[in-house]
């Protein structure tokens, strides 16, 4: 009977110096709610032993592996950056996941990074950011109080989705930005009172060592998916989970809570412009869905591949909704220039285009498009020039006619008559035909050949391609405004028909709330657009169609951390 009692003694005073000798505490903690809804505050406070750090990790029970994806691209992509970083198609790690602590040091440390600006130059911008540190660099406790990321695979994949821009818009979607510039996905976060670090806005840690109480609250993640449920475990220990409910109308393949009377309104008013310059539809609506919207797709899915085969319902029913007026009411629109266009425009989107996807680098791309248009922004404004002008006496007689004939209109309270095309001859490489009167030439077969180009460019992007259509046929075909939106029109149809069915071959389908939306307002903003342009005098559209390029150089190159 002794040598029994004597035995639960030292029992028991082992077991004292397992849990606190080793570090590993028995936390008595509650979370202040069972359910919240996403964007609210999580509380959690208890006590900790006294002396000790404290550390927090919540992780969703939702997880992911690269296997789970359903993308033909983002399976190619897992496998060669597993391959290169270390982890496999089975690793598989929490969608979302923090850890609140007021020892962040003891998994990475803060560092000074550069962003922004053309990749020659290694950022412009400076800001910091807290860099994960290598698995093999991580103590002995860091590892045991990390549930979920056990393994040295499961933390270079969870690496990977927080710090790599490809990793954040596939499957975290939770990210820290400058500005409109991702710089990393939120992980470890510190008090921000003391620490001042923009990723640690929202978060409050309260911890007395002596005593080993603790509160500490962090916003959740507004676009977390609706009913989510999170597990909270305290230094190893876990003490509950939670769930968060949904706050507002959810785009399921979107990833976002957004109203679509938002995107029908920003579809309107971006399908107007489009329609009135016949440029940049896709790349505005694309900007928009970035900046408004943030639309960022399903987890396991790239952000692009659904924010691109969205943007086509402008792309291709804004043109739509304008088509009427200009083809069949005003009837000005150069068919052989148009369809010559669309047929090589077709070409390059379905068949020339996933080539340039799969091998030419997106970044290196968009830099060399960016010195493009910027350059087209020049040459647009240079030919508003007395000089040009004068050389160009066809658009400058037109020009004047057009402002003769709204002087008068507006004399006789009525509305603009536009001129009309009048074919004078029709060949492959030789179309003639006259536009107020004046007499203008331009080669179909040319045109068709330079729409090949086009449509590798509308592909890749997920966009119309009239930000170049539009300023080719100014510039080198020397056509006025007028005569050039239609046209652009027809090969921006084109287009987006062959970028989705490219999209639908490979899986990749839009969210149809934001899909449907963006058709709906890109068809009234094509109406509207249509009707406006006429209200304008040709100088005036080119300006409109300068700053649009302009807009896009300073995007492609992010010289602007605000768009």
């Amino acid at each position: 009977m002794k040598k029994s009692l004597w035995f639960i003694v030292l029992l028991s005073i082992s077991l004292v110096f397992i849990t606190t000798g080793a570090g590993i505490c028995s936390p008595s903690a509650t979370i202040s709610a069972s359910e919240y809804q996403v964007g609210d505050m999580v509380t959690i406070e208890g006590t900790i032993d006294p002396g000790q750090d404290l550390y927090i990790a919540v992780s969703s029970q939702e997880a992911f592996a690269p296997k789970d994806t359903t993308g033909v691209h983002e399976t190619k992509k897992f496998k060669k950056e597993g391959e290169k970083i270390g982890f496999n198609n089975d690793t598989r790690v929490p969608v979302l996941y923090y850890m609140v602590t007021t020892n962040p040091d003891k998994f990475g440390k803060k560092i000074d990074m550069k962003f922004g600006g053309p990749s020659f130059m290694g950022g412009i911008y400076s800001t910091t950011m807290f860099k994960l540190s290598p698995f093999g660099e991580l103590d002995a406790e860091a590892k045991s109080i990390l549930p979920g990321l056990n393994t040295k695979e499961q933390w270079n994949f969870f690496k990977f989705l927080h710090e790599s821009d490809y990793g954040i818009n596939t499957v975290t979607k939770e990210m820290t930005k400058v500005g409109k510039i991702v710089i990393f996905a939120r992980n470890v976060l510190g008090d921000y009172a003391k620490s001042g670090n923009y990723w640690d806005k929202g978060t409050s840690i309260h911890l007395d060592k002596a005593t080993g109480k603790f509160k500490a609250s962090f916003k959740s993640f507004r676009h977390t998916p609706p009913n989510y449920k999170f597990d909270v475990t305290i230094n190893g220990a876990k003490i509950g989970s939670y769930n968060l409910a949904p706050k507002g109308f959810w785009l399921k393949r979107g990833g976002r809570y957004m109203n679509p009377i938002w995107i029908i309104i920003g579809a309107i008013i971006v399908g107007a412009w489009f329609s009135m310059i016949g440029a940049a539809g896709g790349l505005l609506m694309s900007a928009y869905q970035v900046m408004v919207v943030n639309t960022m797709g399903p987890i396991g899915i790239n952000a692009a591949n659904v924010l691109r085969s969205s943007n086509v319902g402008l792309t291709l029913f804004s043109p739509l909704g304008s088509f009427y007026r200009y083809a069949i009411v005003e009837r000005r629109v150069a068919w052989p220039i148009g369809l010559s266009f669309g047929a090589g425009i077709l070409l390059g989107s379905i068949w020339l285009g996933k080539y340039v996807t799969q091998y030419l680098s997106i970044k290196s791309y968009k830099e060399w498009l960016a010195v493009l248009v910027v350059l087209m922004g020049i040459r647009t404004l240079y030919e508003l020039t007395p000089k040009v002008m004068d050389k160009r006496k066809a658009i400058k007689a037109m020009a004047r006619k057009f402002n003769e004939e709204v002087a008068r209109a507006k004399a006789e309270g009525r509305s603009t008559v536009m001129g009309k095309i009048e074919p004078i001859k029709t060949g492959l490489t030789n179309y003639q035909f006259k536009f107020w009167g004046e007499d203008f030439t331009i080669n179909p077969l040319l045109f068709g050949i330079i729409g090949v180009f086009v449509g590798v460019v509308a592909r890749s992007f997920g966009i119309g391609g009239g930000f170049l259509l539009v300023p080719i046929m100014t510039t080198i075909a020397a056509l006025p405004m007028y005569v050039a939106v239609p046209i652009a029109l027809i090969g921006t149809c084109f287009s987006s028909i062959g970028s989705f069915i490219g999209y639908a071959v490979n899986q990749y389908w839009p969210d149809m709330y934001i899909f449907i939306s963006i058709i709906i307002g890109g068809f009234v903003g094509g109406m509207l657009g249509s009707r406006a342009q006429k209200l304008f005098s040709e100088k005036t559209l080119k300006i409109a169609l300068a700053i649009v390029m302009f807009f896009l150089f300073f995007r492609f190159f992010k010289l602007e951390i605000w768009i």
